[in-house]
């Protein structure tokens, strides 16, 4: 048979609401004799409150939503570790949501995790540049915000919330004139979907750096896997073969084209360049090492939450803005232009 909040107060020697107030969190003063009492007299019968009845006295359940694109992704895995970093210290609950970078899947998971009183929802990565779902996530989240939830995003978001930045199109910039300082002038870029603002920021400050000194940028875009990187490159290579250096708008891709070119016999950095974004845990381990913009994966997850778990604010205001760096770290990856390569 279950114990109930009930029997918990029978053992204390204390009223039911009394108890209920001392484990539900309530502010309501109880004296600590009997507050201890009843802590103790739980923790002897094992009591497990009920989290749904909780949120309803509360507002919320105390769980923090996440909606990321591809759990899979090394990107979202990271971030999502230093969110569970700092909800554990906090003693709460994290619910992730699996949303394949599907707009109405989404909406239909944040609208989910209003319905289960989630206490903050976190947008996990960079949205979509699409009017439709800029409409959606707008409407769903000025709804949430209305009941008392919190909203982050992480990343350069499409509408006004409290937000975690990191400059994408600086680390563009970076990566660009460090490979045009190596001699590169024709160079690669494997990126992810046109529509993701973060992609629009990377390719951007990559174009701006390689425009500046007169270098050609050849785009592909497709999925952000180590497998499309792969499959991109020996495309490209075929259609372009004086491409002296290739780049991802993420780790894997960058990855997947160093296994094509490792399988087409081609030497890296000697016959070609290749670097990435993000700075992966993997990515120092590559043979050889991979050139990378390094973001704060974990130190993003974990500013999501401490502003999710900051001091309540008015909805209409202005929203709260944390921005971190990014590093390029040159690895054995990159080099200088073999000699007679490219059409410069």
């Amino acid at each position: 048979m279950a114990i109930t909040l009930k029997d918990v107060a029978q053992r204390a020697g204390v009223s039911v609401p009394t108890a209920s107030r001392v484990l539900s969190g309530s502010s309501y003063p109880v004296v600590e004799e009997l507050r201890l009492r009843v802590r103790q007299a739980a923790e002897e019968l094992d009591y497990v409150p009920n989290a749904q009845a909780q949120g309803l006295l509360r507002g919320n359940t105390g769980t923090i939503g996440v909606l990321v694109g591809d759990v899979g992704d090394p990107y979202f895995s990271e971030i999502v570790n230093g969110i569970h970093e700092r909800a554990t210290v906090e003693n709460l609950l994290v619910t992730i949501c699996h949303t394949e970078r599907d707009p109405d899947r989404e909406l239909g998971y944040f609208r989910m995790l209003q319905s289960h009183r989630a206490h903050s929802v976190i947008l996990a990565g960079s949205g979509l540049n699409d009017e439709s779902y800029r409409a959606g996530i707008d409407a769903r989240v000025r709804s949430f915000r209305a009941a008392g939830g919190h909203v982050v995003a992480i990343g350069t978001p499409v509408v006004a919330v409290d937000r975690v930045l990191v400059d994408n199109r600086d680390g563009g910039r970076m990566l660009g004139r460090h490979l045009i300082d190596l001699g590169h002038r024709d160079v690669a870029l494997i990126s992810g979907p046109a529509t993701l603002v973060s992609t629009e920021e990377r390719l951007g400050g990559l174009k701006e750096a390689l425009d500046e000194a007169g270098a050609r940028l050849i785009i592909h875009h497709g999925p952000s896997t180590r497998d499309e990187g792969y499959r991109a490159a020996g495309e490209l290579l075929a259609r372009h073969p004086e491409l002296t250096a290739i780049t991802g708008t993420a780790d894997q891709m960058a990855i997947g084209a160093m296994s094509q070119l490792r399988d087409q016999g081609r030497s890296v950095p000697e016959d070609i360049s290749v670097a990435g974004f993000n700075d992966i845990a993997v990515s120092r381990d590559l043979s050889p090492s991979l050139t990378t913009v390094r973001l704060p994966l974990r130190e993003m997850g974990s500013a999501a939450l401490d502003i999710a778990l900051s001091v309540d604010r008015e909805i209409d205001a202005h929203p709260v803005e944390r921005q971190l760096g990014v590093e390029l770290v040159v690895r054995g990856s990159t080099g200088p232009v073999r000699e007679g390569a490219g059409t410069a």
